[in-house]
């Protein structure tokens, strides 16, 4: 759950960067000069191609978030809400709106990031929508999706913040999938009212803290020729393990993450001492890693990547709600290889 401290003034005016077809937040003024100009700095130092959008992937902070406005908007029945924080006044009104229209609109905010939910908690609450804060039984509902017409699911790593819109690195999977968006809906519902509930994966869902630390280790340790780690967090001692061992094997391992303050130095070490090439960012205004993602042997036949909530922590894998899937669409990993690339070459290399 680590998260710099707050953006400098001239980033938290930014709103978002409405653009072309993406899939998240939801802010749908076009971007003024200076929004145009910070968010184009931010891109600059991230070292970021022009793709934003590739299949059902959409590249963030470049694509903008104003196509989550599109699917609230074009809902006819029913949209659910899962997010770990939730600030975003355009995303409020727009839920407010379809709830006037007569959509069913539910949400669950987490329980344990009231400060930063109350206020979305309260309109919504008072606007038609039903609102929950989320089930005790995980430490943190950490989960970030949006469920329109029970047919179409988005599954971000990127929270509804407006404040961090134009600088996150984050990535959305828009998934049309029947298995898995009944999956997502199905747990949706219990989570909702908070009842038990044993996820089912679909296709290729990959669910906390279900099954997510085997599925990401299964990943990890089945990688014969490369794996590109994008990680927020470097806390999971049974997952660098992992890491560790396929850089040892000769599997080439890079990472490309978040260490302010020194806040990873003891991981990236150790990781480091195996060979592991890191490189990453440190900034509490600027550039930020906040996607969490897997590549594992792209460019091979048996290519796979993992795109989700989950971090690299004890906590997030074990005893939290989030959602990831596991996917091998040559779009998605052609996508993410090439902007990973960019990050990683304009990041700080631990030497």
């Amino acid at each position: 759950m680590a998260r710099r401290s707050a953006l400098a003034s001239a980033f938290a005016v930014l709103g978002l960067a409405a653009g072309t077809l993406a899939v998240a937040g939801c802010k749908v003024e076009a971007p003024t000069a200076a929004q145009a100009t910070a968010s184009a700095a931010v891109q600059a130092q991230a070292g970021t191609s022009a793709v934003t959008r590739s299949g059902p992937l959409i590249i963030e902070p470049g694509a903008g978030f104003s196509p989550v406005d599109s699917l609230i908007k074009g809902a006819k029945h029913s949209i659910d809400v899962t997010m770990y924080e939730f600030a975003d006044t355009t995303a409020e009104h727009d839920l407010a709106a379809a709830a006037r229209r007569g959509v069913r609109v539910h949400v669950i905010l987490d329980r344990r990031e009231q400060s930063e939910n109350a206020t979305a908690y309260s309109y919504l609450g008072s606007h038609g929508v039903t609102v929950t804060w989320s089930s005790p039984s995980y430490h943190y509902t950490h989960q970030k999706t949006l469920i329109v017409d029970g047919t179409e699911a988005v599954i971000m790593t990127a929270n509804l913040t407006s404040e961090y819109y134009a600088t996150s690195r984050d990535f959305l999977v828009v998934d049309t999938n029947r298995s898995d968006v009944s999956a997502i809906t199905a747990v949706f519902n219990a989570d909702f009212a908070h009842q038990a509930v044993r996820p089912g994966d679909g296709s290729d869902l990959v669910w906390s803290p279900t099954d997510a630390q085997a599925k990401l280790l299964g990943l990890i340790n089945g990688a014969t020729s490369s794996l590109r780690i994008y990680s927020e967090e470097m806390g999971d001692t049974t997952v660098e393990n992992a890491l560790i061992k396929a850089a040892k094997r000769g599997v080439h391992v890079q990472i490309c993450g978040e260490n302010e303050d020194g806040e990873y130095d003891s991981a990236y070490a150790k990781l480091a001492r195996a060979g592991i090439q890191i490189s990453y960012y440190s900034s509490s205004t600027g550039f930020y890693i906040h996607g969490k993602v897997i590549e594992a042997d792209y460019g091979t036949p048996h290519a796979k990547i993992f795109i989700g909530s989950e971090n690299f922590s004890s906590t997030s894998l074990n005893d939290n709600r989030e959602l990831g899937l596991i996917t091998s669409n040559h779009a998605v990993l052609a996508t993410i290889a090439s902007t990973f690339a960019a990050d990683f070459r304009s990041g700080k290399h631990w030497s």
